[in-house]
């Protein structure tokens, strides 16, 4: 008989095995107590999806801003050659104008002296 407990080790070892179960249950309601509902977890999904829709729409905005910006300046690059080149074509036209007239007065008074 010595394998056999006697009743007070029985006693003190199911009062072991008391406290182990209520240790391990102490446990698992700490771990639930961490644990979230899933009705707060659907809130809490809903709220996450619609803030990144709006975060999404914001960022497209803008995208869509900064490409019509780019497009403006593109535009606006363009215009300004395109008076630059005004500019100088006329430029160059007040230069030959005056000096074709004088040309041709030249060419009058010329001819007018040959002719008499």
């Amino acid at each position: 008989m010595p394998d056999e407990l006697s009743v007070g080790e029985l006693g003190r070892a199911v009062s072991a095995l008391r406290q182990e179960i209520q240790a391990m249950g102490q446990g698992i309601n700490s771990r639930l107590d961490k644990v979230v509902s899933t009705e707060v977890y659907t809130l809490q999904q809903a709220y996450t999806d619609q803030r990144l829709t709006g975060l999404s729409n914001d960022l497209q905005k803008a995208i869509d801003a900064r490409e019509a910006l780019e497009r403006q300046f593109e535009q606006y690059q363009m215009d300004e050659r395109d008076r630059r080149e005004r500019e100088r074509q006329h430029r160059l036209y007040q230069m030959i104008v005056p000096v074709l007239m004088g040309l041709l007065a030249a060419a009058i008074a010329i001819w007018a002296v040959v002719a008499k």
